[in-house]
């Protein structure tokens, strides 16, 4: 379903989900005339398990666009929203509100330390001892890297891993991380040389990464976003074409990452179908958020074990 059918934006794009209570959901995108217009604010809407509410905005910047929010509630119970504003995303700076009442009320937007975003894209993980994950990147002058930010205070500092882009073809960009097994945290990444999802792995609690390597994977340098089921089952949502952002289709792993099966195309038509988010839900399902044709953001859910084999 559509979040919504009709907004005060023509353009929208970069959207994130977050189960803040059980079944319940809150979605945020960038939108405005287009991306990178002064005009472009996060816009946020709640879902109670039928229908979406009305559009309203969480985040603005007077005279500068707005990019890339990013929902994650802690294991402590505080709802964030990171994004970003600034002309482009090589001088972009991160922003931060939360909630501790499930997004009913917010705190002001607060600035992230010069050099910090929080989560660049996708959503961060939490480890069991409670230390926050949060894949980051640099996008300079032909160089995009990606790092890992580590919180151990329920996102109020940050420390930073070393980047982990592939030797000689740093263009990798917006980790989507995943535990795997034996706690060896995995980054995929989307990656415009290669034009494949690259995939990295610490063993160390996300202080140090390997160097990035492909995967078998297509991605036209695009968004993706993973997620590590209760059975195991690692989900990967995607485009698998190296040069189109279209189809869109939902991928399975058995073995943290290494190899992968398509299971499903969640829009094989013409047109841009793109930045997609996904999260496990306390159903078992996986929600799915993700741009539309640029002018709207659509809603998915999905019960994983249909693809059990």
């Amino acid at each position: 379903m559509f979040i919504f059918e009709k907004a005060p934006f023509p353009s929208c794009h970069a959207s994130t989900v977050v189960e803040h209570d059980a079944g319940k959901l809150m979605a945020a995108w960038f939108g405005g005339k287009a991306e990178g217009a002064k005009d472009v604010q996060i816009w946020s809407s709640s879902f109670d398990g039928k229908t979406w509410s009305e559009p309203v905005v969480l985040g603005t910047e007077p005279g500068q666009p707005c990019w890339n929010p990013v929902f994650f509630k802690t294991a402590k119970g505080t709802l964030h929203l990171w994004y970003k504003a600034g002309p482009k995303p090589d001088n972009w700076t991160g922003f931060v509100r939360t909630s501790t009442d499930s997004g009913k009320t917010w705190s002001k937007p607060e600035m992230m330390p010069a050099g910090f975003w929080g989560p660049v894209r996708a959503k961060p993980i939490q480890l069991a001892n409670g230390t926050i994950l949060a894949g980051t990147s640099v996008e300079s002058y032909r160089n995009w890297t990606p790092f890992v930010d580590r919180s151990t205070d329920d996102g109020k500092t940050w420390k930073r891993s070393n980047a982990f882009n592939v030797p000689e073809k740093p263009n990798q960009i917006q980790p989507t991380l995943f535990e795997g097994k034996d706690g060896v945290i995995v980054a995929l990444m989307r990656s415009g040389n290669p034009m494949r999802v690259c995939r990295s792995e610490s063993k160390d609690g996300g202080e140090t990464f390997s160097a990035a390597e492909e995967t078998e994977l297509g991605n036209p340098n695009a968004g993706i976003d993973a997620v590590r089921t209760k059975d195991g089952d690692v989900f990967l949502i995607y485009n698998p074409s190296p040069l189109l952002r279209t189809p869109i289709s939902l991928a399975r792993s058995t073995d943290d990452g290494k190899t992968w099966k398509k299971v499903v195309d969640l829009e094989t038509e013409p047109g841009e179908f793109s930045y997609p988010a996904m999260i496990l839900a306390s159903s078992g399902n996986l929600e799915i958020t993700y741009t539309w044709k640029r002018s709207h953001i659509k809603h998915a859910t999905i019960d994983p074990k249909k693809f059990r084999s």
